[in-house]
């Protein structure tokens, strides 16, 4: 059937009846519906419905009627949602864990979007610890000429050619300017300060420039350092103590995260007086709850694991109103990338990883963008740049995109051989389209509404790329098994209707993956 029904298995055991009785009876119950061609029971009692034709054959004038807004809803009803995505330290190019959570929290904003939800996409700079003074002090070491191995070459240096390149600009006086605050290199190696916050004003730079070739940007940039400058930190360590979840003990003050569902208590303010890494955490995710973020979504790399648990203990102890489960965190595994049959590991520009402007340099932006979504975030990911580099069936995204593309050259043709297109009429003339490929993709166009709805609410957007790839095999099958421009006028008008409603699923589902819809490849 188009759609199955377990209900009567669930009931069976509270109606004390056998399960396929009790499916006999509640399908004896239902009303009729002209949507339905029939209604059949199943092994042990599952309800199986079978949809008239003229129900699927009524989502190409929906589609057509609706344009760009078919498959959109109003589930958010226009509410708030922060998406925290990337949020990687500017001490280096992005590499490619950064480009698939850029891609996964992308593409989520749009499914959000696409469900009624107000959308503030938000990026977290971590631009006030450790790894900020290792920054520093390898752009000092390499502007007083050190390179990596070296005597005096910092043991936590960072080694990539970058580190050359912010030194050579900091030396020679160039500005950077980032969200609207320039920053100028003060020719002066001995001053570690100058060099650090021009070093993270130039990185900063780059990984806006890679956003931006990537085709993600954001409406806030939040700094942890604002939390410390602002009193954040300090203010949600005196509410919790004032709320009575914390105790100290050995010279440090502990929270009391057991009591909401840890599985220790935390250190918050160590011996030596500074917090532990998860205290700010939990000031930042407060203040998304103060900016009125109802609900706030965090896309992490699954290494952060371990202090989820942590954060949202730390905001329910709070007791602020801040809903239990706040906030919805999507990891992301590790992505392998692979060339010639073996893994790539190095880019010679950041030294030990591979960058996301290496991927978008080889495979272009859409190819990237699809394989780093094409896989649920939770499992680890194998990016074959030979595979997103080849124009063949095999290359999901080329595939889609080739879909998209043939619809448009049909209708180049059509125009070619003199035959106009009457929409009016295809529409009146629908019920022609009876045969197995047609109704194969008449149900894939159906779905779109679902998948759309499923990606957004459960979280993955995976889901509406693997649909996509289903949508385009159902047009490809019927494209190489009918010939569309045919002398029979009311036949040639419903399938061209069909395809013209299927190019605008496509582009609709190829745009919320931020992907082109090329017109001819």
């Amino acid at each position: 059937g188009d759609f199955a029904c377990n209900a009567a298995m669930l009931l069976a055991k509270p109606a004390r009846a056998k399960p396929r009785e009790l499916a006999e009876k509640l399908v004896a119950a239902l009303p009729g519906n002209e949507l339905l061609a029939k209604v059949e029971i199943a092994g042990p009692g599952f309800i199986n419905f079978f949809l008239a034709a003229d129900a699927s054959q009524a989502q190409v004038r929906r589609i057509l009627e609706q344009g760009a807004r078919y498959g959109r809803n109003a589930l958010g009803a226009g509410r708030t949602v922060g998406v925290e995505f990337v949020s990687a330290n500017p001490t280096g190019p992005l590499h490619v864990g950064h480009g698939r959570g850029a891609a996964i929290g992308d593409c989520l904003s749009r499914l959000l979007e696409a469900s009624g939800w107000n959308v503030k996409r938000e990026f977290y700079y971590n631009d006030a610890g450790v790894q900020i003074a290792n920054l520093g002090i390898s752009v000092q070491a390499r502007a007083r000429g050190l390179a990596p191995g070296d005597a005096g070459w910092p043991e936590d240096g960072y080694r990539g050619d970058y580190i050359a390149d912010v030194a050579k600009a900091y030396l020679a006086g160039d500005s950077v300017t980032v969200e609207g605050h320039t920053v100028t290199g003060a020719k002066d190696v001995e001053d570690l300060d100058a060099i650090r916050a021009f070093a993270v004003a130039a990185l900063r730079r780059e990984q806006d420039l890679d956003l931006k070739a990537f085709g993600v940007a954001f409406d806030v940039y939040f700094l942890e350092s604002s939390l410390y400058a602002d009193g954040k930190v300090e203010e949600t360590v005196r509410e919790l103590v004032a709320h009575g979840h914390t105790y100290e003990e050995g010279g440090a003050l502990w929270l009391r995260t057991t009591d909401f569902g840890d599985d220790k208590d935390r250190v918050m303010r160590k011996s030596d007086g500074t917090y532990t890494y998860f205290v700010p955490d939990v000031a930042y995710h407060l203040s998304k709850w103060q900016r009125g973020y109802g609900k706030a979504i965090t896309e992490l790399g699954s290494d952060h694991h371990g202090s989820l648990a942590r954060v949202k203990a730390g905001l329910q102890a709070l007791d602020c109103g801040i809903p239990k489960g706040y906030p919805d965190y999507v990891l992301h595994q590790m992505v392998t990338v692979m060339r010639g049959g073996e893994e790539v590991k190095i880019s010679k520009r950041a030294g030990s990883y591979v960058t996301l402007r290496d991927l978008i340099d080889e495979v272009g932006r859409d190819a990237t963008r699809y394989f780093l979504i094409s896989r649920k975030g939770d499992s680890q990911l194998v990016f074959d740049i030979d595979l997103a580099r080849s124009q063949t069936n095999d290359n999901p995204v080329y595939y889609i995109q080739y879909a998209h593309a043939r619809v448009c050259s049909v209708l180049r043709q059509a125009g070619e051989k003199g035959f106009t297109f009457d929409q009016d009429n295809g529409l009146a003339r629908l019920a022609r389209l009876d045969n197995e490929h047609e109704q194969a993709l008449l149900t894939e166009l159906s779905r779109y509404p679902e998948v759309v709805e499923a990606a957004a609410t459960n979280l993955e957007p995976h889901l509406l790329a693997v649909w996509l790839r289903e949508l385009a095999n159902a047009f490809h099958t019927y494209y190489n098994s009918h010939q569309f421009l045919v002398d029979d006028k009311d036949l040639r008008d419903a399938r061209l209707a069909l395809v013209v409603a299927t190019r605008q699923v496509l582009r609709n589902g190829l745009d919320l993956l931020g992907l082109g819809a090329p017109e001819s490849m």
